[in-house]
């Protein structure tokens, strides 16, 4: 796939760098997210200005959307100004938000009678995976659409896999939601078992941190919890957000995530607290 017409809905902490790399590459980006002066640094860089998704979609091939919601993402899908207003045959849509399983079929089947191709492309690595060019992309959808989008993507993605028909791909988000929700728990109770032992936290690090006990979460949120950088790369208020929707799928399916539910209840406690806005290895202050 060569040089694309692409819109771009969501440019947040995650949004604005796989923009970026959209535009390094050559491609032609709209952009559209709801306070235009987040987006002067892209536009800096040659985007192009919508007022609306659906201004921002007209007469282009893609059309990716990064919001915060699942009530976002149908309002830039089947709103009044949204994508489907301007969507053409042969055009293709693909929702990056971590979002509804449900949401993902709907806007897929919609799109079908339209003639639009619809994947659900949900990511994971958070700022600095989105900085780097190094994000794991779970997709659902049609293979056919897949392969042809799979070039566009590996300007941003790195671990980029098709995981099944629609839905499939925010289905597997969530397994790596449920993943992250019950490790930040264990990354935090180290540390604050460290700390109460007298230990030097980065010294722990660099020996846990190449063992066993290894994980993303550790490597890279840990020194920024010892650092007191609460700054987000993943806001919790969209973390509590993806772990209901996982709590919400499992219950239908008849099975009971007790991590998942500590771990929720645990980060809600720290929305109350507002803490909403900061990043999700906030969690170390339910244990300060």
């Amino acid at each position: 796939m060569g040089k694309k017409s692409i819109a771009f809905i969501g440019t947040g902490v995650m949004g604005a760098s796989i923009v970026k790399h959209l535009l390094k590459d050559g491609h032609e980006v709209t952009v559209y997210t709801r306070t235009k002066e987040k987006t002067e640094p892209l536009l800096a860089l040659g985007a192009k200005w919508a007022s609306t998704p659906a201004e921002a979609f007209k007469n282009k091939e893609i059309a990716f959307t990064m919001v915060g919601y699942p009530t976002d993402v149908e309002e830039v899908y089947f709103g009044d100004n949204g994508l489907f207003q301007t969507a053409e045959p042969g055009n293709i849509v693909i929702d990056m938000t971590t979002s509804e399983p449900t949401l993902a079929k709907e806007i897929f089947e919609h799109a079908q009678k339209l003639g639009v191709e619809a994947l659900d492309a949900p990511v994971s690595g958070g700022d600095i995976g989105a900085q780097n060019g190094t994000l794991s992309i779970m997709v659902g959808g049609s293979q056919a659409t897949f392969n042809k989008v799979l070039s566009v993507m590996k300007h941003f993605g790195e671990n980029i896999v098709y995981q099944g028909e629609a839905g499939a791909g925010q289905h597997a988000k969530m397994c790596n939601q449920i993943v992250i929700a019950s490790g930040m728990i264990g990354v935090c109770e180290s540390l604050a078992y460290g700390l109460k032992a007298g230990l030097d936290l980065p010294t722990v690090l660099q020996s846990i941190s190449s063992g066993a006990a290894g994980s993303w979460s550790l490597s890279n949120l840990a020194p920024r919890m010892i650092k007191e950088d609460y700054a987000p790369g993943f806001y919790i208020k969209h973390f509590v957000k993806d772990m209901k929707i996982a709590l919400d799928e499992s219950k239908k399916m008849g099975i009971t995530l007790p991590g998942l539910a500590l771990a929720y209840d645990m980060y809600e406690k720290l929305v109350e607290a507002g803490y909403g806005e900061s990043g999700t290895q906030a969690l170390l202050k339910a244990y300060q």
